[in-house]
């Protein structure tokens, strides 16, 4: 009797329990028709720890474990999601940690984000027909993109003949297809001069677009007319030109750039972040780091196919260099896990990957920082282990910012301008600068002696004087 009434007391606790958690789903959104996925979820996770309480796991438990339904558990990246936030309202509402808040559970939900067709990284591989590009909702611009659909072949083609980034290829056509909207669907071939300066006024006047906006449709109308339809637009003479606003780069101080980068706790996006200034990197030249690019023996990092298709080299800091190594061994371990397990191979563009079909499993073209999880590549359908997605670092650095009170506007371009002004605090030649950070023009580097150039190093405030 005495053991079928402490029976009847655990079932009694066990339903309470899950009583409780259905209402912290309500509180948290969750429609009623779910809870038994949640629900679902988190027993999951405890069946899969029953020798261990609840209130005695840690991070690691958690991370582990999220990490390794990603790699055995062929989950759709909703039903992921669903997963991470079950266990979030599990922990964070009701077990008693005081650890439940340190687990990103941000980067967590965003490693479930399928690739797009249209991501920067396997863009170019797509067929240009009949590819769907992301634009506003208008039917107006879609009409014009089938209507013309030869000549977005021609543009597309022509972009990609001279190399240029997927994102820029995506502007032009974007602008094109504003453009024939603009004229009610009238061919471009039969505008020419007057119909691309009013188009310009009209962005600049009415639409009050920056000055970059507007030069970057003049560049797609130049693109267009002088090199596809071989009709030059020659020179536009004077039009209404959007105001350009001379703004200052970003620049955070040695002793601000020291906070921001004590301030990220979690190891690999501390030496992200620690990338991008060391070594004066793009966001997305951090992040398609491949093991071949580093070597470690010259101290150096080798970019491939930088802005406007360049390679060059940078320093690899000696500060980060063990802790590169370290990261590299972990990332190795887990790419032969995934060999082990069938899967192992990267995203290779299709002119390296029918050069070297076997290319795609070796250890030299894995990425330096992979996602967490695997993804399907939508253009080829396979599992593979892509970069992970720029969105986790930006989201970092702007929280590290706010975490070490630096009070400007902070992203991880700041942390490449801040390479370049202190450099040339400490000495170096412009040149040099203008190499290391892979621009075409040294004007382009000349913008970090205007931020060095600050009032109060050579002028005294009156203020001062009183």
């Amino acid at each position: 009797m005495m053991e079928k009434s402490q029976a009847d007391k655990n079932v009694h606790s066990v339903n309470r329990f899950w009583n409780k958690y259905e209402n912290k789903l309500v509180i948290n959104g969750i429609r009623k028709n779910l809870f038994r996925w949640y629900v679902l979820r988190a027993e999951q996770y405890i069946k899969e720890h029953s020798s261990k309480r609840l209130s005695k796991h840690t991070p690691e438990d958690l991370e582990s474990y999220f990490d390794r339904v990603a790699r055995e558990q062929k989950l759709e990246a909703w039903q992921y999601k669903q997963l991470i936030e079950a266990i979030r309202i599990l922990f964070v509402e009701m077990v008693d940690s005081n650890w439940s808040s340190k687990i990103d559970w941000e980067y967590w939900m965003a490693s479930a984000t399928e690739l797009e067709s249209d991501y920067a990284t396997i863009a170019r591989d797509i067929p240009i027909v009949g590819r769907h590009i992301r634009m506003e909702n208008n039917i107006v611009r879609e009409q014009a993109r089938n209507q013309y659909k030869q000549l977005f072949q021609r543009i597309a083609t022509e972009i990609r003949r001279r190399h240029y980034s997927i994102r820029t290829e995506k502007s032009y056509l974007n602008w094109l297809e504003r453009f024939i909207s603009y004229y009610d669907g009238r061919d471009p071939e039969d505008m020419h001069k007057a119909e691309v300066i009013s188009f310009l006024e009209y962005l600049a006047i009415q639409r009050n677009v920056s000055a970059s906006t507007q030069n970057q449709a003049l560049n797609a109308f130049v693109f267009l007319y002088n090199q596809v339809l071989k009709k030059p637009l020659e020179e536009l003479g004077d039009f209404t030109r959007a105001k350009r606003p001379r703004k200052m780069p970003v620049v955070l101080s040695v002793s601000e750039t020291r906070r921001l980068l004590a301030t990220i706790e979690d190891g690999t996006f501390s030496l992200m972040a620690g990338l991008l200034y060391g070594s004066g990197l793009r966001l997305m030249e951090c992040i398609r780091l491949r093991v071949n690019d580093v070597d470690f023996d010259y101290r150096q990092l080798v970019v491939r196919d930088g802005k406007g298709s360049k390679d060059r080299v940078v320093p690899l800091p000696d500060k980060y260099n063990m802790a590169l190594q370290e990261h590299l061994t972990d990332v190795r371990k887990q790419h032969r896990l995934d060999l082990k397990n069938g899967y192992g191979e990267v995203y290779l563009p299709d002119a390296l990957s029918r050069k070297y079909p076997k290319a795609a499993k070796e250890w030299g073209w894995q990425y330096v920082f992979p996602s967490k999880r695997l993804a399907v590549d939508p253009r080829s359908g396979k599992t593979r282990r892509h970069h992970l997605h720029e969105n986790n670092l930006q989201k970092r650095i702007k929280k590290a910012a706010a975490t070490a009170n630096i009070n400007k506007k902070v992203n991880c371009h700041a942390l490449r301008h801040s390479f370049a002004t202190h450099l040339l605090e400490n000495g170096c030649d412009i040149r040099t600068v203008q190499e290391l950070m892979g621009h075409a023009d040294v004007s382009t580097t000349m913008i970090y002696t205007h931020v060095l150039n600050r009032p109060g190093v050579t002028v005294t405030s009156p203020a001062d004087l009183i």
